[in-house]
């Protein structure tokens, strides 16, 4: 897959995926879900762990009410369950930023 902020990567994509998927995946724009590693402290994304997960259909215009949606959900769900300044002490390991 090539990817504008990566250029080339390799996924490893179940065989299985592929014999079932319909059509030539070689020239559409299209979004992949995977997993993969990255660096704690610097970020860098490791290429070379990338597990597909799912095919996603590109959809390349800005939906706010979409976004909002996703916003609204991780807050209920994420933001509800913990006590943010105790998170964030923990994430920076008692350094002040």
């Amino acid at each position: 897959m090539y990817t504008e902020e990566y250029g080339t990567i390799r996924i490893q994509t179940p065989i299985g995926f592929l014999e079932q998927y319909e059509g030539n995946l070689l020239y559409k724009i299209l979004g992949i879900r995977a997993t993969g590693k990255q660096h704690s402290e610097t970020g860098e994304l490791d290429t070379s762990t990338l597990k597909f997960i799912e095919l996603v259909d590109y959809q390349p215009k800005y939906d706010e009410q979409y976004l909002q949606s996703l916003r609204d959900r991780g807050k209920k769900s994420w933001l509800g369950s913990i006590n943010t300044d105790i998170w964030l002490k923990e994430i920076r390991g008692g350094y002040d930023a």
